[in-house]
């Protein structure tokens, strides 16, 4: 059973990955990771808030004028809730590096051009095989258009093409008018990959205390149709490299993301709810489902079930839809 595939031009023994999260804080828990068989590492996002704020704080503190910085300083989250400060972080990878034999990919969270260029540029001095851009942004004036958010997010994205030699992975919302055409605008900047999809985490209101409440919620494998459903629309036009992220919980997630045409399945909730050697278990069950099932290899599994390939294309379009709710009749 060859399950080796190829991600952002890296060779990977098998497609599982655990995904950008705190488990890579911890040297104990990394090398867990790759004792159960993690394929690469991915340590979590580098925030562009953080690094702004460090930076204005620096000024400020050089300048000798901190009233003047009140204001801005004030935008910002503290930096006291990030887990790893620009400079700890840069000292984590390279900690990472030295430890474990499997590639190391680093993220950038951020909304502007002018953040990522230094981080980017640092972050592959310190040794990142690869680097994700998290593209977290959420439009709320009405007088930004979707050409001119996605304008700027091509624009970020070819500013830190250029700026590295390592390659790229844009990790998107689903949130996009005509996602097909968008990952291709992002193919032409020279980025290597697209992750699909971050999750965005909803606010919601107390309605005693009369203020937002903010509650961490772990996925489960119903996230996962929506990741199916795009990779499949995507991978038959697409070039890039296909990560899945968010809703793999099991070997069937896995299969199924593949067979849609992900290159490399992304696995955050299930190892922080079971720990590290869950991957372990999954990868052993993905190995024994293609054995029974007599693939000889991950190449012939990646795809299969894509827009182009599926027996029943309509699955994926309006058509299907259409017949689902036409054949919906409700209990006498």
């Amino acid at each position: 059973m060859n399950l080796a595939t190829s991600y952002l031009g890296l060779p990977l023994a098998h497609p599982l990955v655990p995904g950008a999260s705190p488990l890579a804080d911890d040297l104990d828990s990394v090398k867990r990771l790759e004792d159960a068989g993690a394929a690469a590492i991915v340590m979590r996002s580098l925030f562009e808030e953080q690094l702004t704020q460090e930076s204005l704080g620096a000024a400020r503190h050089l300048d000798g004028h901190s009233e003047s910085y009140g204001e801005a300083l004030s935008y910002f989250p503290s930096t006291n809730v990030f887990a790893l400060r620009a400079d700890a972080y840069l000292e984590q990878l390279r900690r990472i590096r030295g430890t474990v034999a499997v590639p190391v990919i680093a993220s950038l969270n951020g909304t502007t051009p002018g953040g990522w260029l230094d981080y980017a540029r640092q972050i592959e001095q310190a040794g990142a095989h690869a680097l994700e851009l998290n593209l977290y942004s959420l439009p709320s004036s009405p007088e930004l258009s979707a050409a001119d958010i996605e304008r700027g997010q091509l624009q970020i994205i070819a500013s830190v093409v250029k700026s590295v030699r390592i390659p790229i992975a844009v990790k998107l919302s689903p949130f996009y008018t005509s996602l097909p055409h968008f990952v291709a605008a992002i193919a032409r900047t020279g980025a290597r990959g697209v992750i699909l999809f971050n999750r965005f985490y909803q606010p919601d209101i107390d309605i005693e205390s009369l203020d937002n409440r903010l509650d961490l919620h772990l996925s489960d494998s119903s996230e996962l149709l929506l990741r199916l459903r795009w990779l499949a629309i995507v991978s038959p036009h697409c070039e890039l490299s296909l990560a899945c992220s968010g809703g793999v919980h099991s070997a069937t997630d896995a299969v199924k993301a593949v067979m849609a045409g992900a290159h490399s399945v992304q696995i955050v909730s299930a190892l922080l709810k079971h720990g590290p050697g869950h991957l372990r278990k999954i990868l052993d069950e993905l190995t024994r489902w293609l054995t029974e099932h007599e693939y000889e290899s991950m190449a012939q599994l990646c795809g299969s079930m894509n827009h182009a390939r599926s027996p029943n294309p309509s699955a994926y379009e309006r058509a299907n839809y259409i017949r689902l709710l036409s054949s919906f009749h409700t209990e006498s």
